[in-house]
């Protein structure tokens, strides 16, 4: 028997959903895919050099809606979610922690500018960083010393190594 393709065609369209704001027919998920409107994960942890795990816990911690799913159950992200998983990264990369992120991303949804938010964020890393190279500097003029001292005297004699057993005595 042979298939009507035209009355199945139309039919499939007329099952799509109405878009609230259009009024035009939404694709379906599996359609959005086929045009290229939607990346499924492993595509997306491609582009944005992650696991796909790791788009799987954002999702799991709220940092990231629940995308939608063709009939297969694969994820399909739209554009939305990859400009947020996007800015997450970004954020990441400023130092920022993910409770951060998130309260970065929930003012934004209550619809209030986040940015004063962020300043604070940023200032706060700048001096933690700036205490950290501090930390690093003292640890290096340490062992640079250490350095010295070993190759002048060979270092103290201890149970294991004098050199490692002398930083511990000084700092206990």
């Amino acid at each position: 028997m042979p298939v009507n393709w035209k009355a199945t065609l139309r039919a499939r369209f007329l099952r799509r959903p109405l878009d609230r704001r259009s009024g035009r027919r939404r694709l379906l998920v599996d359609e959005k895919v086929a045009e290229g409107e939607g990346v499924r994960i492993g595509e997306l942890a491609e582009r944005l050099g992650v696991n796909p795990k790791t788009i799987r816990y954002y999702e799991s911690i709220g940092l990231v809606p629940e995308p939608e799913r063709t009939a297969s159950g694969y994820r399909v992200y739209d554009e939305g979610d990859v400009e947020r998983l996007v800015f997450i990264k970004a954020a990441q990369r400023l130092g920022l922690a993910l409770d951060e992120v998130r309260e970065i991303l929930a003012l934004r949804e209550r619809g209030e500018a986040p940015c004063g938010y962020v300043q604070a964020l940023i200032s706060q890393e700048v001096a933690d960083l700036d205490r950290r190279l501090d930390e690093l500097h003292g640890l290096r003029e340490e062992l640079v010393a250490l350095e010295r001292r070993a190759q002048d005297r060979g270092g103290p004699d201890g149970r294991i190594c004098g050199l490692i057993e002398h930083v511990r005595q000084k700092s206990v």
